[in-house]
């Protein structure tokens, strides 16, 4: 695997504006339009990589919008700074601004990530569509038109309470509805009736057991009922159908470093999530940001600062200050 830099804000404090247009204001614009692009993103049928390459093409449609504008402003600083700039200009001289598109260089990276931090900080859109899995199986859906009613019924619900009563008519109606099942579980889990929503992730599972969505969602469930062993184990499974897939290793790493107090471990498994996300351009790459956060501040308060930076650079992970 190649080296990645990468600009962790996490290590790095930065110095307060100075600028005339604020930096919020100047993020906010562009994050806006990639907001509303990442919004029309279909998620029908679509795998979560392929949600992933969609939201990425909206955020690189902004980049140097932001860029630019960042750039320009930058440029400008303080009014102090732009007076005395305009009396440059009548002498003759100006400032060139100059726009990295170079999608592989690190400062086209460092706009692009700040852009991605904000969205997912602030656009609902972009947290729905990522957490969306609509690829249909072979038993995802039901050929029982009284089943898909009912299911369809349930999605467009007024309430928790009221999908519940759909979802469980659709499994009725049809026992192998896969997605009804899947459903089931998370409107269960919304309510905090957990063993109900482990009995519907198990009855989705003994239909497809190579479907990972039931299997991340039973983890998560079992991280809420504080079953970690079960949610580990788990999430070995999810690895032995997909060993590739970064929520199996951002999973255990939320394990390992913020309920079990194994933060070495916890950390190479978020390491590892993170370079996976960065190539599939995933924008949870910013969650698992946040875990090295917090497993930073530990370990550095533990006295193993260096640690933590052995095993960053042990998964090929640079910081920048």
């Amino acid at each position: 695997m190649a080296v990645m830099a990468t600009s962790l804000v996490v290590f790095a404090q930065k110095k307060k504006s100075e600028n005339i247009i604020s930096d919020s204001a100047i993020i906010a614009t562009s994050s806006e339009a990639a907001c509303k692009c990442i919004d029309s993103i279909p998620t029908y049928n679509k795998s979560k990589l392929d949600i992933a390459n969609m939201a990425n093409d909206c955020i690189d449609k902004q980049v140097m919008t932001y860029q630019m504008m960042s750039k320009l402003t930058n440029s400008m600083g303080s009014l102090e700074d732009m007076l005395a700039d305009n009396k440059k200009k009548k002498k003759g001289k100006t400032n060139e601004i100059v726009i990295n598109t170079n999608t592989d260089a690190a400062e086209y990276k460092k706009y692009y990530y700040d852009l991605e931090r904000d969205l997912m900080a602030n656009c609902q859109s972009l947290q729905i569509k990522i957490a969306s899995s609509d690829l249909i199986k072979e038993k995802s859906l039901s050929k029982n038109p009284l089943a898909m009613l009912a299911f369809s019924q349930a999605l467009d619900a007024a309430n928790d309470t009221i999908a519940l009563d759909y979802y469980k008519k659709a499994v009725e109606k049809d026992a192998n509805f896969v997605f009804a099942w899947d459903n089931l579980g998370l409107t269960y889990r919304k309510q905090r009736q957990y063993d109900k929503a482990i009995h519907a992730y198990q009855q989705s599972l003994s239909i497809d057991p190579n479907n990972e969505i039931p299997l991340q969602n039973l983890a998560v469930v079992y991280i809420h009922i504080e079953r970690y062993e079960e949610a580990i184990k788990t999430y070995e499974k999810m690895a032995l159908l997909s060993p590739n897939n970064p929520e199996v290793f951002y999973g255990l790493g939320h394990v390992y470093a913020n309920f079990l107090n194994e933060n070495e471990k916890g950390l190479d498994n978020i390491c590892k999530a993170y370079n996976l996300y960065t190539q599939q351009k995933s924008p949870y790459r910013t969650d698992a940001e946040s875990i090295m956060s917090t497993v930073y501040h530990k370990m550095k308060k533990a006295g193993k600062e260096k640690k933590f930076y052995s095993i960053l650079k042990d998964n090929n992970i640079e910081v920048n200050d």
